[in-house]
């Protein structure tokens, strides 16, 4: 989908088309029942999801009242009723576990968001994380390889846009973006359910 297709609202931070794609690709939500986008600006991933997926359950969270209210308008201006959205500075208390939670936001608490998803993840579920600063795209990495995750990759997207510029064109840069993504580790809960052999 294109940026200009959601509504936008001042400073409300917002994944980019190229970001969002690849962000999506990694979620995996094809096989996920529950998926769960934190710090979600205008909702743009969100409502991606639930147009690539009209079944799932997605619960949006976001912190700022501005934000809250314009993922709410995109929610209604997209048709996207499976989005529900909830306020609330996280890691916040959930009941349920998902299959996939993407990060677009940590408010300052990186390594206990980590383990906030990781606690609400289903096993062998994804996350994804997209940073602009690399020390917080370094600590992140740090800390989950320290963790029960596997397939844990990283990448660092910088997309330029096509620009004119006199009588020609140029590609204006637009700062990196820098991505995790990796699955919780599903071996543990194998060997739990293993049943054992009898002589």
């Amino acid at each position: 989908m294109k940026d200009e297709l959601f509504l936008r609202g001042h400073r409300i931070p917002m994944t980019k088309e190229a970001i969002r794609a690849l962000a999506l690709e990694r979620l995996e939500l094809k096989k996920a029942r529950r998926f769960i986008d934190v710090g979600a600006g205008t909702g743009s991933v969100s409502i991606e999801a639930a147009l690539r997926y009209p079944t799932l359950d997605i619960l949006a969270i976001e912190r700022k009242e501005e934000a809250l209210a314009l993922i709410t308008e995109n929610v209604r201006h997209f048709g996207c009723h499976t989005v529900r959205v909830q306020s609330g500075d996280a890691p916040v208390p959930l009941e349920d576990r998902a299959d996939a939670i993407f990060i677009g936001g940590t408010g300052g608490h990186l390594i206990e968001m980590i383990d906030w998803t990781l606690a609400h993840l289903n096993q062998g579920g994804r996350l994804v994380m997209t940073f602009i600063l690399l020390e917080n795209f370094t600590q992140a990495l740090l800390h989950l390889q320290a963790c029960q995750v596997t397939s844990l990759d990283g990448r660092e997207i910088q997309v330029g846009e096509l620009t004119a510029l006199g009588q020609g064109h140029y590609f204006k840069p637009n700062n990196p973006t820098y991505l995790i993504s990796c699955q919780k580790d599903s071996a543990q809960e194998a060997n739990w359910q293993k049943e054992p052999d009898h002589v």
